[in-house]
């Protein structure tokens, strides 16, 4: 399954936010992250406060309108009572100040809302924008061993969904916490303060709710939990079927395919009614209590107004507060639920701002100018202490040479270019360039004096003119038709709709594997690097481009040192250099006619690409 899936799998996708009844992943530290999540909103604390301010003002007015409201109804049905005796008649004028009163409340109550909502939302953007910028900073100081040890899709979970789930959390959870709570307090405020005893029979149902509620959660989380990873092995045989429909048509698995997503899909089907069944009973259920209390208030406040105990507007009042009890109670149980979801989300952020970042890139060496003479001196390496890969390595490069690098899949090859960009630091020995150790220089500047053109493209959606000239952020159109003209790559450019202009899409799907290649050693001839390194890339193009890119690769290379690792070894006759690798040892070293005359590894893996090439 993908790392897409795998997300998927743990439910952190957008609209997978926690309701009652979901699984609710916790935190390891959930104190400790918390604090340092409200450490973010410290520099918003003013805000904070009159969001605080506006939502108990906001609550009270809104609390206040049934018990208002209840005079007017009192009012009413007095003054009916007394016209029906002959002893007066109903005040019209009272009823309708108490209306206006009742309307300039709630009028008070939603500006209040409105203004709270509008200083949150701009409270919980910024401190997500922060946040961001925090996450975005660190990953462009981590070094390369935390992208190769951590899955992508995992990190991209990180920064887009954990900190959209921060920021809804924020926005929306906070305030609905705060009034929640408010309205709790308020209303059992004012239902004592119509009837003690009234407010007891509210009270008596509320455990009742609360073992419900608790009880329909525990059950329905299983489901959930079995949902999530249903409909992660679903969306993984999907998309797995979908990016290889190729291969499936090929083989024949349609009927196979179906089979497997039909069984897959009955599973989730059967997990997703029960989850969505039983976590939907909770409401009916606590209507069922809230109209037993409903039932138990009527009754006894009516018993109340007849014996002129309560007015017959206090038990309006009071009924519409009893009906609004339970709905913040479960409220405030699932922003709980969710919050603490939030949390374990905020600490999967901070655990990428946590990682040890490389040293500073503005401290070190740079020179004038980088001529390219390049030592390995006796250099060790290994990706973890007990597993050494490169061992009492020397190499020994002049300025203008071309290095090969030849040898099977994981002999180290991609490693030996990762130490000399300094994407990962040597255990022991050095490495210099111009005779300096490359410990000593400015990273940033070390990695600039690099050009890189790997067999696995890479280009932004943008325009090429903008792809060429992303090594040089002061390249001139001039300049960039130029290194165009240079990579062989001007003419199909202008062939198209819009030439240099022309906006490639995601992957840049819209051009062959081809022009992808010949756009990036364009871009590596106007960035014009000191040092070049090649990852041999016409493997995978026809043989008419194929001519080109050597041809653009050759003049790319005139006068640079270059360390090209090598897949056909027909490609690299003419190399001054050729290092032959195996398990990140160079066991043999020299050019190609020495080393053929060896009639050693080099030979042998050179003579087994020739006849296999002359046999197809």
């Amino acid at each position: 399954m993908t790392e897409k899936n795998q997300e998927r799998k743990r439910g952190r996708g957008p609209g997978h936010g926690p309701a009652m009844g979901r699984p609710v992943e916790k935190a390891k530290d959930f104190k400790g992250t918390l604090k340092r999540l409200l450490g973010y909103l410290k520099p918003r604390r003013v805000q904070l406060i009159f969001v605080i301010i506006f939502a108990v003002i906001s609550t009270i007015f809104s609390i206040v309108t049934p018990k208002v409201l209840g005079l007017a109804t009192t009012s009413l049905f007095e003054g009916y009572f007394a016209k029906a005796q002959g002893l007066g008649g109903i005040d019209f004028s009272y009823i309708f100040n108490i209306l206006l009163i009742v309307g300039i409340l709630y009028l008070i109550s939603f500006a209040f809302s409105y203004l709270m909502r509008y200083i949150m939302a701009g409270v919980s953007q910024n401190t997500v924008r922060t946040l961001r910028e925090d996450v975005s900073r660190k990953l462009s100081h981590l070094p390369l061993k935390f992208f190769d040890s951590k899955a992508h899709g995992d990190i991209l979970s990180r920064v887009t969904n954990d900190i959209d789930t921060v920021s809804s959390t924020l926005e929306q959870s906070m305030t609905q916490m705060i009034t929640a709570v408010i309205t709790i307090i308020g209303v059992i405020v004012m239902m004592l303060s119509i009837s003690p005893l009234l407010t007891l029979v509210v009270l008596i149902t509320l455990p009742m709710s609360i073992f419900i509620t608790r009880k329909v959660a525990s059950t329905s989380q299983k489901y959930f939990k079995a949902q999530q990873k249903t409909l992660g092995q679903l969306n993984g045989h999907v998309e797995e079927m979908y990016t290889g429909h190729q291969v499936v048509k090929l083989f024949n698995y349609e009927k196979q395919s179906i089979e497997d997503f039909e069984k897959v899909n009955d599973e989730l089907y059967n997990v997703s009614w029960k989850a969505q069944f039983i976590s939907g009973i909770i409401m009916p259920l606590m209507t069922l209590v809230n109209n037993i209390g409903y039932v138990f208030v009527a009754v006894g406040g009516g018993i109340m107004v007849a014996q002129r105990g309560m007015a017959i507007g206090d038990v309006q009042a009071f009924i519409q507060y009893s009906k609004s009890f339970g709905q913040p109670i479960v409220q405030t149980a699932s922003i709980a639920n969710l919050i603490q979801s939030t949390v374990a989300a905020a600490e999967r952020v901070f655990e990428v701002l946590d990682e040890l970042e490389e040293e500073s890139l503005e401290k070190g060496r740079e020179l004038d100018q980088i001529h390219g003479d390049v030592n390995f001196n006796h250099v060790k390496f290994g990706y973890s202490d007990d597993n050494i890969l490169m061992e009492d390595m020397d190499i020994h490069v002049k300025k203008g040479q071309t290095v090969a690098i030849v040898g099977p899949t994981g002999a180290g090859k991609t490693t030996l270019v990762n130490l000399l960009m300094r994407f990962y630091d040597i255990h022991e020995g050095s490495i210099t360039v111009d005779g300096h150790d490359i410990v000593d220089f400015n990273r940033g500047y070390l990695r600039s004096q690099f050009g890189m053109v790997l067999q696995d493209t890479w280009l932004f959606n943008g325009t090429i003119k903008e792809n060429i000239a992303y090594g040089r952020e002061d390249a001139t159109d001039q300049d960039v038709y130029k290194a165009a003209r240079a990579a062989y790559a001007d003419h199909f450019i202008r062939t198209l709709p819009d030439g240099y202009d022309t906006v490639l899409n995601e992957d840049a799907s819209n051009i062959s594997q081809g022009q992808k290649q010949l756009l990036t050693i364009a871009r590596a001839i106007l960035a014009n690097p000191s040092i070049l390194i090649l990852d041999e890339a016409t493997s995978s193009v026809d043989t008419r481009t194929e001519v080109y890119i050597q041809r653009a690769m050759n003049r790319l290379m005139e006068g640079k040192t270059s360390f090209v690792i090598a897949h056909r070894l027909s490609t690299i006759r003419d190399a001054d250099i050729i290092l032959v690798m195996n398990e990140g040892t160079i066991i043999e070293q020299g050019n190609h006619e020495s080393l053929m005359n060896q009639n050693g590894f080099y030979a042998d893996l050179y003579n087994s690409q020739f006849t296999t090439n002359t046999a197809v």
